[in-house]
C-alpha cells in the first residue's frame, strides 16, 4: 500500500497534496503502475466498507485453540470455566427476574392509590382515548401487564366497568408492556453497534403494538370488531370455571422475593374497584396465615323492628340478639424484611424501587459481559445458526411461524412477557439473534401472555365468568389481528425497517433512546390524555393538524428515498428548512454542552477504540487517503 511501506521514509502531506494536484492538472501524465494498483485496491476496499451492513450479524470471536490442540490440563480448565460461566449466567438471570418482580411490587406500592383513583373514575374510562392512555400509563407505572389485566378483569367481574369500555384499556396495556425490553436495551449503550441492534430489537416490539393500536382502535370504535367476535366465541362454547393459571416461574422466584416483600393482592383489587374497606389499608402483607371462624355473639339491637324477625332479649345494658359473626384470626406472621416496619407504603416503594433498579442494571451489565465471553467459538456459531436457520425451500416461510410458536410457549412457561422479551434483547445486541428472527419471537410472546390471561379469567366467580373470559379473549384477538396485519404479508412487516431507523439514530445519538422512552410512554400519552379530557373538539383541533403533518412528512420521506423525481426540486431534500427541523445535531450539541466533561470522557474513550463502524457512518466521498491508520501514525499531522 502507498505511504505505509517500512522500507521508505514517510512522505510529508504537503508533497502528497502537491503530487495529487499536479496529476489532476496533467491528465496526460501517467502515474506509476504501483500507485495505480494501490489506488484501485483502496477504492475497492472503500467500496466494500461503504456497503457494509451495520445490521448484519457480526462474526463471533474464536475461543482460542481447538479442543484437539489442548492438553489434558487445558481441557479440564476449559470445561471448569464453562461450567462456572454457565452457573454465573443462570445466577445473574435468576436475580434479574427476581429484581423485575420486586420492581413491579415497588411500582405498585408507589402508585397503587393513584391507579385506584384513576380506575374508579367512570367518567374518564368512558372516553376511549383516555382509556387507551390509562392502560399505557398504568402498565408503565406498575411494570406488569398481568397486574393491569387482573385489575381490569376484577372491575369487569364486579360490574364497575363494562366490556366495551375495557377494550381501549386492554390495548393500552399491550403497548405499556413493551417498555421493559426498551429499558433493558440501555444496558448495552457502552458499545455503539451492540446498542444499535439491542435498541432496534426492543423498539420493534413497541412499534408493532403502537401500529396495531393506531389501526384497530378506530376500527373497534366504528364496528365493534373485537367485542362481537369475542362475544360470539363466548356464546358458542359452554365455558366452565377452571383452576388458577400455573405460575411456573414464580415457584422458583417467590422463595427469594417473599423474603424481601409480600403484597396483599386483595387490597390491590379492592383499590381498583373502589372498595371502602381497603381504601386506607396498607398493601404490605403482614400476616401470611389467617383463619376465619364463625362464632355466635350478642349484638346490640338499634332498630326494634328486628325483634319481630329475630329473638331478642333485654339486659341492664340494653336490648340484644344473637348473631353469627365471622372473625378473622391472625395465626402466622410473614417473614419478609418490611413486615414490622412503620414506614408508609410510598416510602417502602421508593426504597425497593432504588434497590431493584440497581440490582437490575448490575445483573443486565454482567449478563451482557458473560454472554460476550461465552458466545465464542464453535458452540456459539452453532447456536447462532440454529436460532437464525430457515427451513429449506419451498418451506422457508414456515421458519417465522415456528418462531412465533416458540415465543408463545416460552412466555406461557415463564408466565411473563416482560421476562422473555428482556432475555431476548441482550442476545440481539451481542449478535446471536437477528432482527428478522426476533420480530416473530416478540409476536409470539404477545400471544403467549394472553393465553395466561385466559386461564386466569377461568378462575373468576361463576356469575362473572362470561365477562371475564371475554376480556381475556379480546386481548388475544387484538394480538392475533396485529400479527395478521404486520406479519403474514412479508412487505407489510413495517415495524422492522422502522425499528432499524430508530436503531441507526440511537447509534449516532445515544440520548435518543431516553427521548424515545419519555415520548412514547409518558409525554405523548399524557398530552393525548389531557386533550381528550378537554373534549373531542379540542383533541381534533390540536391533534388533527399534527397528525396530518406527520403523515405528509412520512409520505415525502418515502418519495425522497424511492422516487425523488416525482417531487418538486425543493422537496427532494429538507435543506430548505431550518437545521433544527430536519436534524438532531442541534439537540446533540445542546445535550453535549449540558453533560459537559462526562460526554467528553465518553467520546475520548470511544476515539481510542478501533472505529469498526467508520464505513457505515461515513460516505465514500468523505474518506481520504490519510484515513489509513498506519499512515496517520507515521505522520506529524
Amino acid at each position: 500500500m502507498p505511504f505505509t511501506s517500512n522500507n521508505n521514509l514517510p512522505v510529508p502531506l504537503s508533497e502528497i497534496k502537491l503530487s495529487i494536484d499536479e496529476a489532476q492538472k496533467s491528465p496526460e501524465k501517467e502515474l506509476p503502475a504501483v500507485s495505480n494498483a494501490a489506488s484501485t485496491t483502496d477504492l475497492l476496499h472503500h467500496d466494500d466498507l461503504a456497503i457494509e451492513d451495520p445490521w448484519a450479524l457480526p462474526e463471533l470471536e474464536g475461543s482460542g485453540p481447538s479442543w484437539k490442540e489442548l492438553n489434558t490440563k487445558q481441557r479440564i480448565k476449559r470445561v471448569v470455566m464453562g461450567i462456572v460461566k454457565g452457573c454465573l449466567l443462570l445466577g445473574f438471570l435468576y436475580f434479574f427476574v427476581c429484581s423485575l418482580d420486586v420492581l413491579s411490587s415497588a411500582f405498585q406500592l408507589v402508585g397503587s392509590k393513584l391507579t385506584g383513583d384513576i380506575f374508579s373514575d367512570n367518567e374518564i374510562l368512558a372516553n376511549p382515548i383516555a382509556g387507551l392512555v390509562i392502560g399505557v400509563l398504568v402498565t408503565v407505572l406498575v411494570q406488569s401487564s398481568s397486574t393491569s389485566s387482573s385489575i381490569i378483569v376484577s372491575m369487569v367481574s364486579s360490574g364497575l366497568l363494562n366490556v366495551k369500555a375495557s377494550i381501549p384499556i386492554i390495548m393500552g396495556v399491550n403497548v405499556g408492556t413493551s417498555v421493559t425490553s426498551t429499558l433493558v436495551s440501555l444496558a448495552q449503550s457502552g458499545n455503539r453497534n451492540e446498542f444499535r441492534r439491542a435498541f432496534g430489537g426492543s423498539a420493534v416490539h413497541g412499534i408493532f403494538n403502537w401500529m396495531t393500536v393506531i389501526v384497530l382502535l378506530p376500527v373497534e370504535l366504528g364496528t365493534g370488531y373485537l367485542y362481537h367476535i369475542s362475544k360470539a366465541i363466548i356464546n358458542s362454547f359452554n365455558i366452565n370455571a377452571g383452576g388458577q393459571a400455573p405460575d411456573i416461574l414464580k415457584v422458583i422466584t417467590e422463595p427469594f422475593t417473599h423474603l424481601i416483600i409480600r403484597l396483599d393482592s386483595s387490597v390491590i383489587s379492592g383499590n381498583a374497584i373502589g372498595d371502602p374497606e381497603t381504601k386506607n389499608k396498607s398493601l404490605i402483607k403482614h400476616w401470611c396465615v389467617t383463619e376465619s371462624n364463625t362464632v355466635t355473639q350478642n349484638v346490640s339491637v338499634s332498630n326494634m323492628t328486628e325483634c319481630n324477625i329475630f329473638q331478642c332479649f333485654e339486659t341492664e345494658n340494653g336490648t340484644f340478639r344473637e348473631m353469627n359473626i365471622t372473625i378473622k384470626e391472625n395465626i402466622d406472621k410473614c417473614t419478609h424484611i418490611f413486615v414490622n416496619t412503620n414506614l408508609s407504603d410510598m416510602a417502602v416503594g421508593f426504597i425497593l424501587l432504588t434497590a431493584s433498579l440497581l440490582v437490575l442494571c448490575a445483573c443486565l451489565i454482567l449478563i451482557v459481559k458473560l454472554l460476550n465471553s461465552v458466545l465464542k467459538g464453535q458452540i456459539a456459531q452453532a447456536i447462532k445458526k440454529i436460532i437464525n436457520a430457515d427451513f429449506p425451500f419451498p418451506f422457508t416461510w414456515l421458519s417465522g411461524y415456528l418462531a412465533i410458536i416458540v415465543g408463545a410457549v416460552m412466555t406461557f412457561v415463564v408466565q411473563s412477557s416482560s421476562v422473555f422479551t428482556a432475555a431476548i434483547v441482550p442476545l440481539i445486541g451481542v449478535g446471536v439473534i437477528s432482527m428478522e428472527r426476533a420480530y416473530p419471537l416478540f409476536l409470539g410472546s404477545n400471544i403467549g401472555t394472553t393465553t395466561t390471561a385466559v386461564l386466569a379469567a377461568l378462575a373468576s366467580p361463576a356469575d362473572a365468568l362470561s365477562n371475564s373470559v371475554q376480556v381475556a379473549f379480546i386481548h388475544l384477538f387484538f394480538n392475533l389481528t396485529g400479527l395478521v396485519l404486520w406479519y403474514v404479508v412479508p412487505f407489510l412487516r413495517l415495524p422492522i425497517p422502522v425499528a432499524k431507523i430508530f436503531g441507526d439514530i440511537t447509534a449516532k445519538y445515544r440520548w435518543f433512546a431516553v427521548l424515545y422512552l419519555l415520548l412514547s410512554f409518558l409525554i405523548i400519552p399524557l398530552a393525548i390524555f389531557g386533550l381528550s379530557m378537554a373534549g373531542w373538539i379540542v383533541l381534533a383541533a390540536v391533534g388533527g393538524p399534527i397528525l396530518f403533518v406527520v403523515i405528509v412528512v412520512i409520505i415525502v420521506n418515502v418519495l425522497q428515498k424511492k422516487v425523488p423525481k416525482c417531487l418538486p426540486p425543493f422537496l427532494r431534500d429538507w435543506g430548505f428548512l431550518p437545521t433544527w427541523m430536519h436534524s438532531l445535531a442541534p439537540l446533540d450539541r445542546l445535550f453535549s454542552s449540558v453533560c459537559g466533561c462526562c460526554c467528553k470522557k465518553c467520546n475520548k474513550s470511544e476515539e481510542e477504540k478501533p472505529k469498526e463502524q467508520l464505513p457505515a457512518d461515513l460516505s465514500l466521498g468523505d474518506m481520504h487517503c490519510y484515513d489509513n491508520p498506519d499512515f496517520v501514525q507515521s505522520q506529524s499531522l
